[in-house]
């Protein structure tokens, strides 16, 4: 059985037992979250009714928080002496699929 889930404006195919990395959440180590389920497949069904969906929840535990890879933003404009160079990295929150039900 598997779901896609949707959070932080992005949209993740999970089972149990899945730990992915989602956009920061304001949740503590431990917290119990809740996630809005878009489609779900069981035994080779494929749900997508939204009257059949709203019935499926997806709970997961939050494991851990982090900080992604830097990406290097080097902007320089020709003949001008102008060069900055920024560093960024992004917040994850890692969350474990606990139930699909």
């Amino acid at each position: 059985m598997f779901a896609v889930i949707k959070t932080g404006g992005k949209q993740y195919k999970v089972q149990v037992g899945d730990v992915i990395k989602v956009e920061k959440l304001d949740k503590n180590v431990g917290d119990k979250v809740e996630f809005e389920v878009l489609l779900t497949s069981n035994e080779g069904k494929v749900v997508v009714k939204p009257s059949d969906v709203k019935k499926v929840v997806c709970n997961a535990e939050v494991v851990a928080h982090g900080k992604g890879d830097k990406v290097v933003v080097y902007k320089y404009k020709p003949k001008k002496n102008v060069r900055r160079k920024q560093g960024h990295r992004q917040p994850f929150t890692q969350v474990k699929i606990l139930e699909i039900k």
